[in-house]
C-alpha cells in the first residue's frame, strides 16, 4: 500500500508547473521591490508579460531573468521584444528559465531569436501537513525558531559564514541579507545549538506552496543536524500556514538534490535556462 505522502504527490502536469513557477515568481518579485525601496537608484523593477515575470535585480543578480514564460500563455515574437528591451535598457543579459511544460512553441521561438540553452535545475516538490515529521534522528540540542526583526543584521552575518568558503560573495550575501529582511512575505530561520545561532534557512509562501532556500550552515557547526532540523520546521511551518505542498530547486545530481530526494522530493521537472547572444555574436552566426 502506498504510504499517506505518496498518495498525496500532484501530478507533474502544466497545472503543477503554474503552481511552482508562480511561487517562485512572487517571491523573487517581492525581493526585487524591496531593493528598489531600500536602493531608490538602483533601477531594479519587474514587469508582467504574457504570464511571466521578467525582473531586474542587478545586471549579476541570479533574479534577474524571467519566471514562467510560456507556462502561462503562448509567448508572441511582440512579447519577447518587450521582454528583451525590458533587460536591454538596464544592460543586462537576457535569461529565461523555462519549464519543460511551457507552451511547446516556445523553444522554437527562442531558437529563431539567437538564444542558447545553458544550464539545468531540478525543480523539486512533495506534499506536506501539519503532521509532518521526517524520519530523522533529531539532535536534542538543536532548536529552531523564527529570526526576529532586531536579529536580521545577525542571520545576515551567520548566512555569509556559512558561505565564507565563497570568499567573493560575503559582501553580496550580507546585502541579500538586508533586502531579504526587508522582502514582504520572506521568513529566515535560526537553528540553535546550545543557545547559539549556527545555521539559517529562508522561506517564502505562496499558491499553497512552501518555498524553500537559503540554507547554510557555519563551518564549525556542520554535520550536527542543523539543516535537517531546520528543513522540518519550515516544512511544518508551510502546512501549519496553508500549504499542501514545499518546493526547493538543486542542481542536477547535485548532494542538494540527493538531500532532498532522501527526504520525501520529487523531481517535478528540468529547466533549461536560455541566454540571448551577444549582437555581435548573433549576426556572426545569421550572417
Amino acid at each position: 500500500m502506498a504510504s499517506p505522502d505518496k498518495e498525496l504527490f500532484p501530478f507533474s502536469d502544466l497545472t503543477l508547473a503554474r503552481r511552482l513557477e508562480r511561487t517562485e515568481a512572487q517571491s523573487n518579485a517581492r525581493f526585487v521591490e524591496a531593493r528598489a525601496r531600500l536602493f531608490p537608484n538602483s533601477s531594479a523593477q519587474w514587469i508582467e508579460v504574457a504570464g511571466a515575470y521578467a525582473m531586474f535585480d542587478t545586471p549579476s543578480s541570479p533574479l534577474t531573468q524571467t519566471f514562467g514564460l510560456g507556462v502561462f500563455e503562448k509567448v508572441t515574437s511582440a512579447e519577447m521584444e518587450r521582454i528583451e528591451k525590458f533587460f536591454q535598457e538596464r544592460e543586462a543579459p537576457v535569461f529565461h528559465e523555462v519549464s519543460p511544460l511551457a507552451d511547446p512553441s516556445l523553444p522554437v521561438l527562442l531558437n529563431e531569436r539567437g538564444y542558447q540553452p545553458f544550464e539545468f535545475t531540478s525543480v523539486m516538490y512533495r506534499p506536506i501537513h501539519k503532521a509532518l515529521s521526517l524520519a530523522i534522528s533529531h539532535n536534542e540540542k538543536i532548536r529552531v525558531r523564527l529570526v526576529r526583526e532586531d536579529e536580521q543584521g545577525l542571520c545576515a552575518k551567520i548566512s555569509a559564514e556559512g558561505w565564507s568558503e565563497h570568499s567573493e560573495l560575503i559582501d553580496f550575501l550580507l546585502e541579500i541579507g538586508q533586502i531579504s529582511a526587508q522582502s514582504a512575505g520572506a521568513l529566515s530561520f535560526f537553528a540553535k545549538l546550545n543557545g547559539q545561532p549556527i545555521a539559517t534557512g529562508a522561506l517564502c509562501l505562496g499558491e499553497g506552496v512552501a518555498l524553500l532556500g537559503g540554507a547554510c550552515t557555519i563551518p564549525a557547526a556542520r554535520k550536527q543536524g542543523a539543516q535537517l532540523a531546520l528543513l522540518e520546521s519550515r516544512l511544518r511551518y508551510g502546512a501549519d500556514h496553508g500549504c499542501n505542498l514545499a518546493m526547493m530547486c538543486a542542481q542536477p545530481g547535485s548532494a542538494s538534490q540527493r538531500n532532498a530526494e532522501r527526504h520525501g522530493f520529487r523531481i517535478a521537472y528540468t529547466r533549461i535556462k536560455w541566454q540571448l547572444a551577444q549582437r555581435a555574436d548573433l549576426a556572426r552566426r545569421l550572417g
